[in-house]
């Protein structure tokens, strides 16, 4: 292999991004035992958390709360070894619940599976293909708008476990709400009593400033509480509903239990388990084209939230991601999680948070958090079977709270401009009664819209006085000078060039200043060529100067080429008068002939 054929195959290795750079940044940096001492701390920390976010999340999706844990277990550590953020600590989150509940109800857990490996490998895609900055292209109104509405989905689903009401949950929003406010009258007063009781022990004992988790007291306080209820109230039948109570399990060998299974997760094909109504699942085209409008959903949540995270994270600590990598670890983790019973997985910010608080130093302590969830699965299934249902849903209340973000959306509300407010509040609404697909879709469109209406009014079009100008000036009367500023693109093309088509008689050159357009479209092309050609029609010539060299390329392919007398490039205002002259001199000479 030759010298030049090894550069090139540097260059190539080069741009394809890495898999698990956070990790490997950290180890290059060095890694000794006080660091290793650090990572075991955040972990424990961060797995104790993790625990019933899990289970309350998996519940709020719709599937039993093993595959909350499950997707802890396996996607957070692949994630954390092989993604490009060195403090994220992924696994299920709030923001996905309005998107996997709908799979869940149309597809079964098998359908909801299969949705997040397509999704894995989007993500892959998308960060081998370098597109890990498209996170700044989504606009904050747009990111605003449709996590408070997801928000308020997710607490408005929690209502009926929270006050022991049985409703049929669907995907209409406002039917649900209606079936919700219309079963209140039939409330279990002990369940509601058990999940004011969680409610307040979370919000009570952060202010106490004592170093144990606020949803482990809350869950803790009602399993005392529901135990002592149903163990002396409620006989043979429980007064309250635990996760016991409500969920069984089947394991491989025929062994079947309530709650949670105290076993590790297990590799099982996702399209073996069953679909919805627990039918058999059927995989197929047909299959696959539905499930792809939701896989790209997830992906791009997906995408968008890791991101998000990544960047609050670098804020925390003054480091640096690499988004693409990052994506790329977000896509494995979704690939193989499904394969061991996981759902869709992405970096959680308050675990995230709570990561860096507790003195994380490395994706280790991520690792060490999914170990952490798996030894809990294996010694305290039976204890975690005893955690009320009201009580998950006091925890997914709180979590809906934070992830609303209303000082935010209220602020956004009072002081940005009002194009920005419509984006928001539109996004918002959108994703509370339709999808967060349509919002987000509806939203960047508005958005795009908005910046093309904001570029339009930045771009002019003036006539310049040359005698302000001492680089051109003086210039006779028959030679006008025009100044364009900003982008010449579709929207404002027309409009920029129209004030060159009206031209005082007498004029025979115009000189347009294009210093300060940075970009031209197609649009404007078609545009410059019809006003050329009506120029030469009325005998004026045209005179473009501070054009780059690539803008020319572009004109000079579109045809709009340099002809004496009617069309010329110019680098400086300057060269521009004196080719301007030159013309003037050459109509002088042809009509002292004619």
């Amino acid at each position: 292999m030759s010298s030049q054929q090894r550069r090139s195959s540097h260059r190539l290795l080069r741009s394809i991004p890495g898999i698990g750079t956070a990790l490997r940044t950290t180890l290059q940096d060095g890694y000794g035992a006080k660091d290793l001492r650090r990572d075991v701390m955040a972990g424990l920390t961060v797995g104790t958390v993790a625990v019933p976010l899990s289970m309350a999340l998996a519940i709020a999706t719709g599937v039993p709360p093993q595959h909350g844990l499950y997707t802890a277990i396996v996607a957070g550590a692949i994630i954390a070894l092989t993604g490009g953020a060195r403090f994220n600590v992924s696994g299920p989150t709030a923001a996905f619940v309005v998107i996997l509940f709908p799979i869940v109800a149309n597809h079964g857990l098998g359908g909801l599976l299969i949705a997040s490996m397509m999704a894995g490998l989007i993500l892959v895609a998308l960060g081998f293909a370098r597109m890990g900055r498209l996170i700044e292209f989504v606009p904050y109104p747009v990111i605003l708008g449709f996590t408070s509405g997801i928000a308020v989905v997710i607490a408005t689903m929690q209502i009926p476990d929270f006050f022991g009401i049985h409703v049929a949950q669907g995907e209409n929003f406002i039917a649900n709400l209606a079936d919700t406010l219309h079963a209140l009258p039939s409330l279990n007063p002990y369940e509601s009593s058990i999940g004011i009781l969680s409610l307040a022990a979370m919000l009570v004992w952060p202010k106490l400033r004592i170093p144990i988790p606020a949803p482990l007291i809350g869950l803790f306080i009602g399993s005392v509480a529901a135990w002592m209820v149903n163990h002396w109230l409620g006989g043979s039948n429980p007064m309250v509903e635990t996760i016991a109570s409500r969920f069984t399990w089947t394991a491989e060998d025929g062994t079947t239990g309530h709650g949670i299974p105290p076993i590790a997760p297990s590799f099982e094909l996702p399209w073996q388990l069953p679909g919805a109504d627990n039918s058999l699942l059927t995989v197929n085209f047909e299959l696959v084209h539905q499930l792809l409008g939701p896989a790209v959903a997830i992906a791009m949540l997906g995408a968008i939230e890791s991101l998000l995270c990544a960047v609050v994270a670098d804020g925390l600590t003054k480091t640096r991601h690499d988004p693409n990598a990052e994506l790329i670890g977000q896509g494995l983790g979704n690939l193989i999680a499904p394969l061991f019973g996981g759902i869709t997985a992405t970096a959680a910010l308050a675990r995230t948070a709570t990561n860096i608080r507790s003195g994380a130093h490395s994706p280790v302590a991520a690792t060490i958090h999914s170990l952490v969830v798996l030894l809990a699965v294996i010694a305290l299934a039976k204890v975690l079977g005893m955690v009320p249902m009201a009580s998950l849903a006091a925890l997914l209340f709180i979590i809906a709270w934070n992830m609303s973000e209303v000082r935010h959306f209220m602020h956004t509300l009072r002081s940005a401009p009002p194009g920005d407010v419509a984006i928001l509040v539109t996004c918002f609404g959108l994703t509370v009664l339709f999808d967060m697909v349509l919002a987000v879709a509806v939203g960047i469109g508005l958005a795009a819209a908005l910046f093309i209406h904001r570029m339009a009014l930045v771009t002019q079009s003036i006539r310049v006085e040359t005698d302000d100008d001492p680089s051109i000036a003086p210039l006779p009367d028959s030679i006008a000078v025009y100044d364009i500023n900003g982008p010449l693109f579709f929207a404002v093309a027309e409009k920029a060039l129209v004030s060159l088509r009206v031209v005082d008689p007498k004029i025979s050159t115009v000189i347009v200043d294009m210093h300060d357009v940075p970009s031209i479209d197609g649009t404007a092309i078609v545009a410059f060529k019809s006003l050329i050609d009506e120029m030469h029609h009325a005998g004026v010539g045209l005179i473009l100067t501070g054009l780059p060299s690539r803008m020319i390329v572009k004109l000079r392919r579109a045809g709009i080429r340099k002809t004496a007398g009617r069309l010329s490039y110019a680098r400086s205002g300057k060269r521009a008068r004196a080719i301007a002259l030159q013309w003037q001199r050459a109509r002088n000479k042809v009509a002292a002939l004619e």
